[in-house]
């Protein structure tokens, strides 16, 4: 799985952060329905969002994008599923995924550059920004920072993940500090 973070659902051309524009901020997940399923994707959404609440801005609007009818049936299903269980309707909007622009690279994989350790643990693995937002590992690795994974996750996980000395020693403070 890979995720980046950017700008879409709008018209202007070329949003930035600081020129979003009509575009809101989004996280595009790139993944492999072998492994995990678009449905799973939309149990774990709903999961960690509150479906009730619609920013008033629209920078910040919540939004479930489908790329297929296939996607656009089960993201309805699941917010239906959603309204019948708590009996409150659902603001969370899903629409069409349109084009997505990448936000900037210091917007990127926030929690693994955020801290010096980390990201000069995995800096070698990459030759380039790119290199990191793109990466199954800087995926993983923000997301168990951000506090998503457990310790024996993180065990299981480590031998593969081809890091330094250091990053090692940062990963295994790292897992005594996580659940």
């Amino acid at each position: 799985m890979r995720t980046r973070v950017g700008y879409t659902g709008g018209t202007a051309p070329s949003p930035t952060y600081r020129s979003i524009g009509d575009h809101a901020e989004s996280v595009w997940i790139e993944f492999d329905p072998a492994i995990i399923t678009y449905e799973q994707l939309l149990k774990e959404f709903w999961e960690a969002h509150n479906p009730e609440d619609q920013s008033p801005s629209r920078q910040y609007r919540n939004m479930v994008h489908f790329q297929t009818e296939t996607q656009r049936a089960a993201a309805e299903a699941s917010r239906t599923a959603i309204e019948e269980r708590s009996g409150v309707p659902v603001a969370t909007d899903i629409v069409p995924a349109t084009r997505f622009y990448v936000a900037e690279d210091y917007h990127q994989k926030y929690y693994l550059r955020s801290d010096r350790r980390w990201s000069v643990a995995v800096a070698h693995v990459y030759d380039s920004a790119d290199g990191l937002r793109d990466s199954t590992l800087a995926a993983r690795l923000n997301g168990c920072l951000a506090g998503y994974c457990t310790r024996d996750q993180l065990r299981q996980e480590q031998a593969s993940y081809g890091l330094t000395d250091e990053g090692n020693q940062a990963l295994e403070r790292l897992v005594r500090t996580t659940r």
